[in-house]
């Protein structure tokens, strides 16, 4: 199964068309001002001013065009996850372009995975980025063909459709997608359980996408991210003058869902005080605004999602029994993708399709291959995405083999198990590993200088440190650091030269 997909387009800069000059602009953290209004309008652009989702949905239902939403973010990606919903439930096709600070890398890479074309810093307004910026827009509407973003509606209760955005080849996977999309059909609560980065969250979108209430959005919160307060507020909303700073009323997830679904991720890690308020609401099926008096009736399927075990958790005291009841009347668990290995070759053939950055044709060797179906996958989907990146930097000729593998903590086992194979063996293109990869010196060695070249070239074809590290997969400061054991073996061998 297939998470959401990041787009990664040409460096190359080049002059936007005339329907592209034009965009939709919502950053409730940083006001626009005449001075920044006219740099962009050097670079090109034209900008209309929005202040809420609310006026932003109403955009987007009242025209058919594709266009571009440039988003200003906050400390996560909520707000880039409700315009996308808003955009799937127009039916209108999108380019986003997030806005961050400088230092929040690890929030640009969650944009950039969660759908965002493109992530600038925010005070970055050069021509010469927002020219890039556009120009990964009109590469991302241009190659996103309408009919693919259209949820999947009137499904047979037993039929196995073609799900946007999604991977089901491995019998089990073919098994859950019949099963979900049968559950779909029925308004009930759904607890989706699996290990990190198996595609719980695909499999929520499923859910909705396969339900009567397809055409309503699909709004996602991440229990684990925000404090309790916020989370609070994020749900349930507030009136104006709740309480200090509160300068309007805001609506909450809850009823930004309403007529469609509400995804709540790491469910497990949602505090005491917050279930027992979640479980009134979803018991009374209304909901009252932080300081407010009125009830809101709400029309809201609830899909919750946790990689914790919660019967563990209840024995611990750590998650109400009775809002476990109520949130599982139906459980889905993704298995982990060592446990569907049928999936793994067309997740690396959807992956390579989503990150290359020309038309190349991309090939996988039959050792490469073997290689991907033998690794255990403790990461699953996440971890092979990570792989799959890495190796494409690696490689210089648009042939993966097994030297541009850089597996995560591999044991000595599997590593000692890659051996040549037969070409006839596995269904990718390929062709036979040459001779001069056989291995010539240690496996130690050899390992690490498939990652110092790895880092070498991620190096050259990125214009910072951070973008490449974004590019291996790694942190910034993990490759500061492999930086350092590089320099200090180098410095080593110029000593014992």
């Amino acid at each position: 199964m297939d998470g959401s997909e990041p787009s990664f387009a040409l460096k190359t800069a080049m002059p936007m068309p005339s329907h592209l000059s034009n965009a939709l602009w919502l950053d409730p953290f940083r006001p626009l001002s005449a001075a920044n209004r006219a740099q962009l309008a050097d670079a090109g652009l034209e900008v209309q001013t929005l202040t809420t989702l609310d006026a932003l949905q109403s955009v987007l239902s009242a025209s058919a065009q594709s266009g571009v939403v440039v988003l200003g973010m906050g400390a996560d990606i909520e707000l880039l996850q409700d315009t996308m919903a808003l955009a799937q439930s127009a039916g209108r096709l999108v380019a986003v372009v997030c806005r961050t600070e400088r230092r929040q890398l690890e929030l640009a890479v969650q944009a950039l995975h969660a759908g965002a074309c493109h992530v600038l810093a925010a005070d970055d307004w050069s021509a010469a980025a927002w020219n890039l910026a556009l120009e990964r827009a009109k590469q991302t509407t241009a190659r996103q063909p309408l009919a693919e973003s259209s949820p999947v509606r009137n499904l047979a209760p037993n039929s196995v459709a073609a799900v946007r955005s999604v991977v089901y080849v491995d019998p089990v996977s073919r098994n859950l997608l019949a099963l979900a999309q049968r559950v779909a059909q029925a308004p009930v609560a759904v607890l989706v359980e699996g290990p990190t980065g198996s595609g719980k969250e695909v499999l929520a979108r499923v859910l909705h996408e396969s339900s009567a209430a397809a055409n309503g959005p699909f709004i996602g919160l991440n229990c684990a991210a925000l404090p309790e307060h916020m989370i609070e507020d994020m749900l349930f909303g507030h009136e104006k003058g709740a309480f200090t700073g509160a300068v309007k009323e805001h609506r909450g997830l809850f009823e930004q869902a309403q007529g469609g679904t509400l995804f709540l991720d790491e469910i497990g890690e949602l505090p005491l005080a917050l279930q027992a308020k979640l479980l009134r609401v979803l018991q009374e099926r209304s909901l009252v605004r932080l300081g407010g008096e009125r009830a809101i009736a709400l029309d809201v399927r609830v899909v919750a999602a946790t990689n914790k075990n919660l019967r563990e958790q209840i024995n611990q005291r750590l998650f109400r029994e009775d809002l476990y009841f109520r949130l599982s009347t139906f459980k889905l668990r993704v298995p982990a993708l060592a446990e569907r290995s049928g999936d793994i070759l067309p997740l690396v053939a959807r992956l390579l399709g989503r990150h290359m950055r020309s038309n190349q044709t991309w090939t996988v060797s039959e050792g490469a291959q073997r290689a991907l179906l033998s690794y255990p996958w403790p990461g699953n989907v996440r971890e092979l995405e990570n792989i799959i990146q890495r190796a494409m930097v690696l490689c210089p000729d648009s042939h993966i083999d097994t030297q541009h593998l850089m597996f995560d903590d591999a044991p000595t086992s599997f590593l000692l198990s890659l051996e040549p194979h037969s070409d006839a063996e596995l269904g990718m293109p390929a062709t036979q590993v040459p001779s001069h990869i056989a291995v010539t010196s240690p496996l130690h060695a050899t390992v690490k200088h498939s990652e110092h070249h790895a880092i070498r070239a991620a190096l050259e074809a990125s214009r910072s440190r951070e973008e490449a590290a974004q590019k291996l997969g790694i942190s910034p400061r993990t490759l500061r650091y492999k930086l350092a054991r590089l320099r200090d073996t180098q410095a080593s061998l110029a000593i014992h030269s």
